[in-house]
């Protein structure tokens, strides 16, 4: 009782301060922290809110803040918070300790390993023997045995033995995707973007080229899995009738050391001999992850070479059309996003309404029906990606036959097969939007995410 009461004195003492001093980082993460071991976790929250709308710079804040987002089970949004502190050349040493926590309760081990190492190599008081041990993380002069071969690299990566061939490049298979934006229900300002971004300089390349102009250029998609990146970026090469080249990370990942170089080379290779074409990559973030993350050397040099293609060094890019998609771009490294690179980024939000509706007439195409309302079911979708609505459709549809196997009748979809479905699906979108929610508030270098800002109506 009497530290309960000492407790509240020091609360009340810390308010009144805060009153006097609202500007003041630390005795707001002071009075924020007591509030914690109370477990008042919503009200410290909110306190800590509140001083980063003030300040938004404030590192005690957003550290306090992301300590706070761990206790009440927010990892994601935490972990956001502490990629961004720990990228500051001028980073704690306990930034990294709290960032390997973070990295530890997502199951991401060697990262995390590698942050509480930088840690406690800057302050070796720092070093918590627990951590380490659920860390695995031995004593000194002990390694794993890859780590002392020579023909093995920080990544594990083989050297090519001598006199043995190195691997064949790659080769991709060509599409001459049969769809344009006519069959893109909705996203009309998307697709204004794209067009105004990239297909208008590849349909009259004449004009470009008398301004000096590259026939070409480069554009990042970013936004929520499932949808719709993939099907823009086909639905784009249709629209000006290009080759379109698909590039995933087994088309350029290799085992042997400086393959995946070679490999990443090749296709850049091939794409300029049959331009005018589109070069996509999915998942981008994995191939261009940032280098200040990166341990390996190997890493590095794999993301130097994809900048030196993109920089078009080794080849010219004119007539290149360069796509990518990514879940994260907060992953990707920042020299992507200079200009001539990924400078353009290209916000992919879940369907809109119209969308919506076209999307679940698509998928509902071919199968029994009578009467389907689409509209309706649009309406009671917000944030649905497509790939939700054609969960949506698919239980509807499993529900359906097991019916008709019970009764031995078949019966066709209606409205209220749908809409009793869509009951027992979430859009999966939500836990994207809480990450990102957090980049777009504390990271939001140069307005680079503003169009997440205005999609949640944040300001």
């Amino acid at each position: 009782m009497k530290d309960m009461f000492e407790q509240d004195e020091t609360l009340n003492a810390l308010r009144e301060a805060l009153e006097l001093s609202p500007e003041n980082g630390i005795l707001r993460s002071q009075l924020a922290r007591l509030l914690m071991t109370r477990g008042r976790l919503e009200e410290a929250e909110t306190l800590l809110r509140e001083g980063l709308a003030k300040c938004a710079t404030s590192e005690v804040l957003q550290a306090t803040l992301a300590e706070c987002y761990r206790k009440l089970g927010n990892t994601s949004a935490a972990l956001v918070i502490l990629e961004d502190l720990v990228k500051r050349p001028s980073c704690k040493p306990e930034y990294y300790i709290q960032y390997a926590r973070l990295l530890l309760l997502k199951g991401q081990l060697s990262e995390a390993a590698q942050a509480y190492q930088r840690g406690i190599s800057h302050n070796p008081e720092l070093a918590d023997p627990d951590l380490a041990a659920a860390l695995d993380i031995r004593p000194s002069g002990e390694s794993e045995s890859w780590q002392d071969d020579p023909d093995v690299d920080e990544q594990g990566r083989i050297r090519i033995p001598v006199g043995e061939s190195p691997p064949e490049d790659p080769i991709l298979e060509m599409e001459k995707p049969d769809l344009g934006f006519k069959d893109v229900g909705g996203m009309d300002d998307l697709k204004k973007q794209i067009r105004l971004k990239i297909i208008e300089p590849m349909k009259h390349p004449d004009v470009y080229k008398a301004y000096g102009k590259i026939i070409g250029g480069s554009l990042l998609m970013y936004g929520p899995p499932g949808c719709g990146k993939t099907y823009l970026a086909r639905a784009t090469a249709g629209e000006i009738d290009a080759a379109f080249y698909s590039v995933g990370l087994h088309d350029v990942l290799d085992m042997y050391i400086g393959a995946s170089e070679q490999r990443l080379h090749a296709l850049f290779e091939n794409a300029r001999e049959h331009a005018p074409c589109v070069l996509f990559f999915d998942e981008v973030d994995a191939l261009g992850s940032s280098r200040a993350d990166l341990k390996a050397s190997s890493g590095r040099h794999l993301i130097n070479q994809f900048l030196s293609e993109l920089d078009g060094i080794d080849g010219v890019n004119d007539g290149i059309l360069i796509l990518a998609a990514t879940n994260a771009p907060w992953h990707l490294d920042p020299a992507f996003r200079r200009p001539g690179r990924f400078d353009r980024l290209l916000f992919v939000p879940p369907p809109d309404l119209e969308a919506r509706t076209a999307i679940l007439r698509v998928l509902l195409r071919g199968k029994p029906q009578v009467d389907i309302d689409c509209d309706a079911i649009a309406k009671k979708t917000e944030k649905f990606s497509g790939a939700d609505l054609k969960a949506i459709v698919d239980q509807a549809v499993e529900d359906k036959l097991e019916e008709a196997l019970a009764k031995g009748v078949t019966e066709p979809l209606r409205t209220k097969d749908l809409l009793h479905t869509l009951k027992q699906v979430k859009p999966s979108t939500s836990q994207w939007f809480a990450s990102a929610r957090n980049y777009a508030l504390y990271a939001n270098e140069g307005g680079i995410y503003d169009d997440i800002i205005n999609y949640l109506k944040l300001k």
